[in-house]
């Protein structure tokens, strides 16, 4: 059985059409939980009148990504669970069955993460190699036009060619296929992060206990995606952008946990 989690914050209209779209295309028999953080009353009557088959878990103030993917899981029944944001279209009915279908046939495998598209159609990076400090100094600094901070961020991004399966450090947790057996062992995302490096954490975690983590670009999903911590590196925007802010926060909070060693998977 699969479980489809869908972190979603006071956009209605968006997770209106993402509901819509699992309704034709997730496969039958598949359990749906929304976990809607800073729950406001146009949210909670759409579900109540026009999705009461669904799995509606209510938060009264914004408790970040980590807590309510794992608030999701914690009410899931599934063996697997396809943890997506309300701002991700499954406009393909085969995409899900196709990551299913794989990750089956793999048994060593804990973490799957389809291709994504923005929505004009463009290619939406979403694997990567594990950070470095130099690699937040290339996102978030003019360092990044450098030569050396340019040669970090090619490091850090893997290339995507063709259809074929890559392994890969980490995958955007915007989209992410996960086994029930591997999240078992490893346990829930860490929430002290609010938002930001959870998904490169419990991918590291799923590694670090001898399950791999793949890129699937096979199968695709429709990512609407506001990248609202970047803006081309400015040093103020550390204290103009609050996102930025959280995302430095993160990498703090994730270098703390690990260190400054990179590990190594073959990849």
């Amino acid at each position: 059985m699969l479980s489809i989690i869908i972190n979603h914050y006071k956009s209605p209209e968006v997770l209106r059409l993402c509901l819509n779209y699992l309704k034709k295309n997730a496969p039958d028999g598949s359990e749906i939980i929304v976990t809607d953080s800073e729950t406001i009353e146009k949210t909670q009557d759409m579900m109540h009148y026009d999705f009461p088959e669904i799995i509606f878990l209510r938060e009264e103030k914004n408790v970040g990504f980590a807590k309510s993917v794992n608030r999701g899981i914690q009410n899931a029944r599934g063996d697997f669970f396809l943890i997506i944001n309300a701002d991700v279209m499954v406009t393909e009915k085969d995409a899900i069955p196709k990551m299913l279908s794989y990750m089956e046939s793999h048994p060593d495998l804990g973490a799957l993460g389809p291709r994504l598209f923005n929505i004009n159609g463009e290619h939406q990076p979403s694997c990567f190699r594990f950070y470095t400090p130099r690699t937040i100094l290339a996102r978030r600094t003019p360092y990044g036009k450098t030569p050396w901070g340019k040669k970090e961020l090619e490091r850090f991004l893997i290339n995507v060619t063709g259809s074929d399966p890559i392994t890969s450090d980490w995958v955007m947790g915007s989209a992410l296929l996960v086994r029930r057996s591997a999240y078992e062992q490893v346990g829930p995302m860490d929430e002290r992060y609010f938002m930001y490096l959870e998904d490169t954490d419990w991918c590291r975690t799923l590694w670090e206990k001898g399950w791999k983590v793949v890129y699937y670009p096979e199968a695709f999903f429709y990512h609407y995606h506001f990248q609202a911590s970047k803006k081309h590196g400015a040093i103020l925007d550390v204290l103009t952008n609050k996102y930025t802010r959280i995302h430095l926060l993160s990498a703090i909070k994730y270098f703390r946990k690990y260190g400054l060693k990179v590990p190594r998977y073959d990849i």
